[in-house]
């Protein structure tokens, strides 16, 4: 199959020409492989490739024998390496395959590489020291976003149709609006994150993908939806497939604009503007728009502390974890400074801290779910600017605590992270380019706890109406 060829479909796309015995999982496997060849030095995506290990039956799944990537954080490929993107890690193998990954290999999904991501999945940028930068598609200069960087540039050059991603304040989303992807973050505990990452950053961690069309994501999410035993967060199962909800009308919405972030940072004109044309867009499809206000529950102040605590606390028994198993120190010879910083303040994140940060992350879930009861959406910028220069996040953070570096990552995306303390789902759509630039500008809409249902139908309805999957950047494995 040429590359002008795989290019062509999405996943489901994809799924349905093996299913048809037009072409094969094989064939699939070793196009994506050549894609990776073609782009992959451009863009640094992919950390590491290998051929195929499963072949799935054709027709098996909507996703059967479709090539797929897994970032490397928070999902083990037995015999593979996972590594968070830290020398700390480097070479370790995973013993085991967890949760998500026997749920991938259900799914017919065919795993062929892992995909970069900053280290300890601790920035929306993807510009670790183990493997270095990853460059945006769009513009080699800028940043991929993060944490789930490496994917979202795969899956914008073409590499795969459909990636791994996780989210803990914005990880799918910031780097879907970054690339011009689709990215949804499900609801609390609607992906089991077990056996190892049950806690990871107690709720705020979802697993989810980035794909180029609503429908790829809408049938991953049905593939590995569900509880495992003794997770700790549970959501209700959804009352229908998500790929049969998005062929249905999503009725009228009520949407509250928040075009403000609760930090107070100013945002970009064009950012901005694809906001309220996205308004505009809803209103002529029939929904109702008007100018929301959203309580977090607490003071920006109090939910930066909050996350902190929570985040640097997360990271301490990570490297400790790490550095008890490899032998290695905990030094600037396996990580990077900015992380020493957040684990040596997150030492002296006490127990009663700890437990308050779990408190205010029980007021802000009740307060922002309580604005869904007199609205079906919240909409909002994804971010605040265009994607920034790559070394744009190291400049002014050089000699930051945990909670300095905190104050660093939401400031740089203030929209997503109320939304992961919350539980609920919501989504980025790349429905706006930047007129000056031509990078891509994604739109947030964010539902009440367990409604993915009312994002895919939305979502879809977004799709037919002002269609984005055949925008191409520069860098494109099918050009190649």
């Amino acid at each position: 199959m040429e590359l002008h060829e795989y290019t062509q479909y999405d996943a489901v796309g994809l799924a349905g020409l093996v299913a048809r015995g037009e072409v094969t999982a094989a064939e699939l496997s070793a196009a994506a492989l050549a894609a990776t060849a073609a782009v992959n030095p451009r863009i640094n995506a992919v950390v590491e490739s290998w051929p195929a290990e499963d072949a799935p039956v054709p027709g098996s799944t909507p996703l059967a024998g479709v090539p797929f990537l897994i970032k490397d954080l928070a999902v083990s490929m037995r015999g593979k390496r996972v590594e968070l993107g830290s020398r700390l890690a480097a070479g370790n193998v995973a013993g085991r395959d967890s949760f998500l990954m026997r749920r991938l290999r259900r799914a017919g999904l065919v795993t062929l590489g892992r995909t970069a991501t900053p280290e300890f999945a601790y920035s929306t940028t993807t510009e670790p020291v183990l493997y270095g930068a990853t460059r945006n598609p769009w513009d080699l200069a800028r940043t991929a976003g993060g944490s789930s960087g490496g994917s979202a540039a795969a899956v914008a050059a073409g590499i795969t149709p459909l990636a791994h991603a996780t989210d803990a304040a914005g990880s799918i989303r910031v780097p879907a609006a970054a690339t011009g992807l689709f990215g949804l973050k499900p609801t609390r505990g609607r992906v089991s994150l077990g056996p190892d990452a049950d806690e990871v950053f107690n709720g705020l961690a979802v697993h989810g993908g980035l794909s180029r069309t609503v429908r790829d994501s809408a049938a991953l999410l049905d593939l590995i939806q569900g509880p495992e035993t003794g997770d700790p967060y549970f959501a209700e199962r959804p009352r229908r497939p998500y790929l049969e909800e998005i062929t249905r009308e999503p009725g009228r919405l009520r949407v509250g604009l928040v075009t403000t972030p609760w930090s107070g940072r100013t945002v970009e004109p064009a950012v901005g503007e694809a906001a309220l044309a996205a308004a505009r867009l809803l209103e002529s499809l029939g929904h109702r728009v008007e100018a929301a206000t959203v309580d977090l529950g607490v003071s920006w102040e109090e939910f930066v502390l909050a996350n902190a605590r929570l985040w640097s606390a997360n990271l301490v028994t990570w490297i400790d974890g790490l550095a008890g198993a490899s032998g290695r120190p905990v030094d600037e010879s396996t990580v990077e400074p900015e992380m020493l910083a957040s684990y040596a303040w997150g030492l002296g994140v006490s127990g009663a801290q700890f437990v308050h940060a779990l408190e205010v992350r029980n007021r802000v879930a009740r307060s922002v779910g309580a604005c869904f009861g007199a609205r079906d959406l919240l909409l909002t910028p994804t971010l605040p600017e265009i994607p920034v220069p790559l070394g744009t996040y190291g400049r002014g953070a050089e000699h930051a605590d945990g909670l300095g570096r905190m104050e660093h990552l939401l400031h740089r995306s203030p929209f997503t992270a109320a939304f992961n303390v919350a539980g609920t789902p919501a989504m980025s759509v790349p429905l706006a380019c930047d007129p000056a630039t031509g990078m891509p500008v994604g739109v947030q809409f964010a539902a009440g706890y367990g409604r993915e249902d009312v994002l895919f139908r939305l979502a879809a309805q977004l799709e037919k109406a002002a269609p984005w999957a055949q925008r191409r950047p520069a860098v494109w494995a099918g050009a190649a």
